[in-house]
């Protein structure tokens, strides 16, 4: 075990360094790598440590490299380079650059196969240290890799592009759902901001957990684009309604407080018992089941489809996933969710509406998905009457009724996720 009185935070630096190289060279999500353990070791100071500089990191993984570029007369190998590029961010963010430098140093030094590299490391870094600030702050916001920016620009256009992105680099606040839906009592009780959609923003929670309301379930972390699906089906008390793909249950738990019979499916077992954790926690009740929703069979008053998707409007949260992914396996997702909606359009009753959801800010996961459903179901169309709830601008409404939502929209707020919402009703 690691002596904690001479252990300047080299666990925490190393642990983050070793998110990035499975990141980065193994092309994994950061869920997936700390679901693997990568930080169950560490204590809770320093697992968080870990994860925010890993985050941090991938956030301003464009201007690190570019800071490191002209110190650099070769790449050194990716680990090297992760310690490196962790250092930058941190020297550049106002960091101590004696502590920085001695534990990154330290960190180096006693790898059995980079060890020689500590000179290096030391040398690279306190020139970091010395110019690296000043040549930070002039850096453009960090772009997303061609793949995927190339798309969303043709989309969407180059100006809103540049505005996703510094919502991307500035990262996410903290929103919360209020159990009993009372937005003002909980941003009185936390110190948060009312949002127009009801959702209640953090600037600076600090540790949830330990947050006023958290043990007794008063609320619930979700981001306000998240929340307001949830709010467009609004069934009404006692009614049947089937939440597909539900984990990790924040719109199970909203449908349960309206008081809806809900029935929350996902094919992940692990994501469902924190889904039930949740449920548990917070004092609501909900069917919860794991199946696939192909699988599925039943008659439903309303249902809620979150579908599987790129996850592309989750960026500014997850930084990791432009540099995990590349693209390819969209297409198969895009088919799923024609596949999923196809399916649970037959579990619908007659006259019941259907709300369908992805995190995504490609047309052909939103826009499009939509577009050519109406065309297979000819008992199926798109109500724009129920898009219009508090806080939600009839701008975002798009041409085929749906809602399209994205980072850079409430700028001047903190932002949002990327969405895509359309409520359809099925023919009585």
């Amino acid at each position: 075990m690691t002596d904690k009185r001479t252990d300047t935070g080299v666990q925490a630096r190393r642990s983050a360094v070793y998110v990035l190289d499975q990141v980065l060279g193994e092309g994994k999500l950061m869920s997936e790598v700390l679901a693997a353990g990568a930080l169950d070791r560490l204590e809770p100071a320093d697992r968080a440590r870990a994860q925010r500089l890993a985050t941090e990191t991938l956030r301003g993984l464009e201007r690190a490299d570019r800071v490191l570029h002209k110190h650099l007369q070769k790449n050194p190998p990716l680990m090297i380079r992760n310690v490196l590029r962790v250092g930058t961010v941190e020297l550049c963010q106002g960091a101590a650059a004696h502590g920085v430098v001695n534990a990154m140093v330290q960190l180096v030094s006693g790898h059995k196969r980079y060890g020689k590299m500590k000179g290096l490391t030391n040398a690279v870094l306190r020139k970091v240290a010395a110019s690296g600030p000043d040549a930070w702050d002039a850096l453009r916001a960090p772009r997303m890799p061609k793949w995927l920016r190339s798309p969303l620009a043709q989309a969407w256009g180059n100006e809103a592009m540049g505005v996703m992105e510094l919502a991307h680099f500035a990262g996410a606040p903290l929103d919360l759902t209020p159990r009993d839906g009372n937005a003002e009592a909980l941003a009185a009780r936390v110190g948060g901001t009312i949002l127009p959609t009801g959702s209640v923003r953090m600037a600076d929670a600090g540790q949830v957990s330990a947050m006023d309301g958290y043990a007794e379930g008063a609320w619930w972390v979700q981001d306000a684009a998240a929340a307001i699906p949830a709010r467009i089906l609004a069934p009404s008390k006692g009614k049947k309604v089937l939440d597909v793909c539900a984990a990790p249950g924040g719109k199970t738990m909203q449908l349960a407080a309206m008081g809806a019979d809900v029935t929350a499916v996902d094919i992940s077992r692990s994501r469902m018992a924190r889904v039930e954790e949740n449920l548990t926690r917070v004092g609501l009740k909900a069917d919860v089941q794991v199946a696939d929703a192909l699988t599925l069979i039943g008659e439903y008053d309303a249902i809620l489809l979150d579908a599987p998707c790129s996850a592309t409007g989750t960026i500014r949260r997850h930084p990791d996933l432009p540099h995990a992914k590349d693209g390819s396996e969209f297409g198969g997702l895009i088919d799923l969710q024609a596949q999923i909606l196809d399916h649970v359009w037959g579990l619908l009753k007659p006259g019941g509406r259907l709300v369908f959801c992805t995190c995504s800010l490609l047309p052909d996961e939103g826009e499009v998905q939509i577009e050519e459903a109406l065309g297979r179901h000819a008992d199926m169309s798109v109500s724009r009457d129920a898009l219009e709830i508090s806080g939600v601008d009839p701008a975002w409404v798009t041409e085929e009724g749906g809602l399209r939502l994205r980072p850079d929209f409430w700028t001047d707020l903190g932002g949002m996720d990327g969405f895509y919402i359309a409520a359809l009703t099925k023919a009585a």
